[in-house]
Formats: structure tokens, sequence, C-alpha cells
């Protein structure tokens, strides 16, 4: 089996590193907060005082770290013990533009990388379910397909666009997050229309919310709002949701009204609502 490190044991990455030992590998694991590293003992994995000391030796590193500013910081610590063939693995979300920078530097110093975000918490890390991303080198990644198969449920190559992955990343959160807003809100206006908070969760299953996607969606992405739902009449139904919800808190039905009434006035009412993407496509 492999020798494999991991830089960063917070929920996810304590899951992967957990999971790795269980596969038998090999597997030292670093974090800033010592007691999470060593909290992985109980699972064989050994826990390094230093990025440096857990990479060497490794084939893989594994960096599940905060942000572009945290992996810098890490990635430079490690290299002093990163053995010449070892490739390293990030699975952090960082910033398109930063990762394509980081990529090209490390691809100059001589460093096999790959930028492989996840999508998945640590229940699907333990069970390798979920899915994962991977942009980068193809000779690098046939290096490790068959380790990172073992990690997921789902393993989507994007090619070596370096990235590419980043942005797909942000795609998929943008959605989950968006989702997560927009569900707060639909609840505020059930409790305002006097609605049980569970009732309402059960009627959204009538929607079928893939075929919004699949058919509004890329029409949105192919700048086609040709009305089937006006804007005007959008706005107004958004207005009858804010007056329902009351002076409850909400997360996203404001902003979708203001930009609402700016495209209304700028002379897009009669257009389909998704017109809201007009800027974007």
């Amino acid at each position: 089996m492999a020798k494999v490190a991991f830089l960063g044991t917070g929920l996810l990455g304590g899951a992967f590193a957990e999971a790795a030992a269980k596969r038998g590998d090999t597997v030292a694991a670093w974090n800033r907060s010592a007691d999470k590293a060593r909290a992985l003992a109980q699972f064989g994995v050994a826990a390094a005082a230093t990025p440096a000391e857990a990479v060497a030796g490794a084939d893989r590193v594994h960096l599940i770290l905060k942000d572009d500013a945290v992996v810098e910081e890490v990635v430079a610590a490690a290299r002093p013990g990163l053995p010449a063939d070892a490739v390293l693995i990030d699975h952090s979300t960082t910033l398109p533009a930063l990762t394509a920078e980081r990529a090209g530097r490390l691809a100059a110093q001589g460093v096999a990388y790959l930028h492989c975000p996840v999508f998945m918490g640590p229940a699907a890390a333990r069970k390798a379910q979920g899915s994962m991303l991977a942009a980068g080198p193809k000779a690098v990644f046939e290096r490790v397909k068959e380790a990172l198969e073992g990690m997921t449920g789902r393993l989507e190559y994007l090619g070596e666009r370096a990235d590419l992955a980043a942005v797909y990343k942000l795609l998929g959160n943008a959605m989950f997050i968006g989702t997560w807003g927009v569900l707060a809100d639909i609840l505020a206006v059930a409790r305002g229309g006097g609605v049980a908070a569970e009732d309402a969760v059960r009627m959204l299953g009538m929607l079928d919310l893939n075929a919004v996607v699949a058919g509004r969606g890329m029409s949105m992405a192919r700048s086609d709002f040709t009305p089937t739902f006006e804007l005007s009449m959008a706005r107004k139904d958004v207005r009858l949701m804010l007056e329902t919800a009351g002076g409850l808190p909400l997360a996203a039905l404001p902003g979708i009204a203001a930009r609402m009434d700016a495209l209304i006035a700028a002379g897009l009412g009669e257009r389909d609502a998704s017109v809201l993407a007009v800027d974007s496509v």
C-alpha cells in the first residue's frame, strides 16, 4: 500500500486520513491544532510535528486547508521534506486565479500538483462516497487515478486547465449555498402564511428542480429569454412572498427583488423572469 500524508485534519481532512488508514495505507497527518492530528492515532495515523515531517517519504500528499493563503503557507513548510516523486493533491476550495498561478509555479519547480476539490462531507469521505473533481496534467492524474477513485464515489477529470476544478467547485457551492438561502426564505414565507416548516419542505417535493436546471437553466445559458413567465409578473409574486413573510429576516428574496426592479426599470419587464441572468451571459 501507499505512504500518504494529510495536511489539514479538520472534519473533512480527518475523515480522509481515517479512511486511508483503514484501507491499509501508511498515513501521517499534520494539523495546525495538533490535537486534531493526534486524535487520529486510534486509526493508526501518525501525527507529525511539522508539514515537512508529515510528507517525508510520502507517495501522495493531500491538502485539505482553509484558503489560498494557508495552502501557500503549508506547501512552503512542507517543501523541505517533500520527496521529488510525490504527488501534491490539493482538495482545498480556492480562488481560480490563484490556483492557476500556484499550479504553474509548482510545475516550474518540478512539483507534481493536482487540484482536486470535492463535494462531500466527513461521513461521505469515510465511506468513499460523494464526488471529486480533478484538474491538472493528465500524466500526473493517471499516476494517482486509482487512489483517487478509492476515495470517492465519483471522480471527474476535467483536463489540464489547472483552475477549472476550482471554478466548478465554486459553481457547485453557489448552488448549495443559494439553495439554502432560498430555502430559509421559503420557510419564512411558510411561517408567515401559517404553514408548518415540515409541510412546506414536503410540498417542495412536488417540484422537479433538476428539470428547471436542465430546461430553464440551459435557456439562460444561451441568452434565450423568450417569455413564458414575464419578469413583471414574477416581481409581483416576489412582492407577495415578502409581504407574507412579514418582518422575518430574509436571506435571498430582497436581493432578487432589487435585481428585478433594476431590470424592469431598464425596460425588460416583458422578458422572461430568467432575464435575471442577462448580464451574466
